[in-house]
């Protein structure tokens, strides 16, 4: 399928939004609109590795959304580079931002996404910190189905500025979910998706889906890097696909 690519600034209270939108150039063959997904980077925000990512996931028929996760402070308009570098940067930009900035972005993105009339259902995807945020997404009440890609700092609370309550409010959540983790993972380790099971579980959600990729490392869907993995890259991308549609 072929994409159309623009950059939109999507308005918000602390400023606009740099945001890549990626849409399929042809219209449904039943004249509808084409489902909408809210896609969260890393830390590293709109670099070409994710955007690749994007591209693969709105040619499965998605008008994919990818905002800046850090676009009101030095690091807008910035793709950080996959070193030490841009690591320091981007968990500095993840500091200096607080749990309510974050949702506040989300809700302007969310409301672009609902207003826009080639957008029908509401998805949301994220990596990393993107997997957190996108958890926190899943509280709008529009969101009909999340998948959350090895999402770190659920367990404790570790999101930006402050403590974020996002496993205490996963009852908020009315959609459809999907988490997602590699079993090589040292950043959500056994005994923390355990909790997150349990904290799933605990706020009703007993049919939320739970995948441990076995051999996966963290970020084994980044395509730089020696922790990648194409084949569970593959294997995740085909079964968010099949999870946003197949079963919605």
């Amino acid at each position: 399928m072929k994409l159309r690519e623009v950059e939109l600034q999507v308005p918000s209270p602390e400023g606009d939004i740099r945001t890549a939108v990626l849409s399929p150039v042809n219209s449904r063959s039943d004249g509808g609109p084409w489902p909408g997904l809210l896609l969260y980077t890393d830390i590293f925000q709109l670099t070409e590795s994710t955007l690749r990512t994007a591209r693969r996931l709105a040619a499965q028929g998605f008008v994919t959304y990818v905002p800046e996760i850090y676009p009101h402070g030095e690091l807008r308009g910035v793709a950080l580079e996959f070193d030490d570098e841009g690591k320091a940067r981007g968990l500095a930009g993840a500091a200096g931002t607080t749990t309510a900035g974050f949702d506040a972005d989300r809700t302007a993105v969310l409301d672009h996404m609902a207003e826009n009339p080639d957008v029908g259902t509401l998805f949301v995807t994220g990596f990393c910190i993107g997997g957190h945020l996108a958890f926190r997404a899943a509280f709008d009440e529009r969101v009909a189905a999340t998948v959350c890609f090895y999402a770190t700092g659920l367990q404790d609370g570790k999101l930006g500025a402050d403590v974020a309550d996002s496993l205490q409010r996963a009852g908020d959540i009315r959609g459809r979910l999907s988490m997602v983790f590699g079993s090589r993972d040292p950043h959500v380790p056994p005994a923390a998706r355990l909790q997150i099971a349990t904290a799933l579980y605990d706020a009703g959600h007993t049919d939320a889906e739970l995948h441990v990729y076995a051999g996966g490392e963290h970020a084994f869907m980044r395509d730089i890097g020696p922790r990648h993995d194409p084949a569970l890259t593959d294997l995740g991308l085909a079964e968010a696909v099949s999870f946003f549609t197949a079963r919605s």
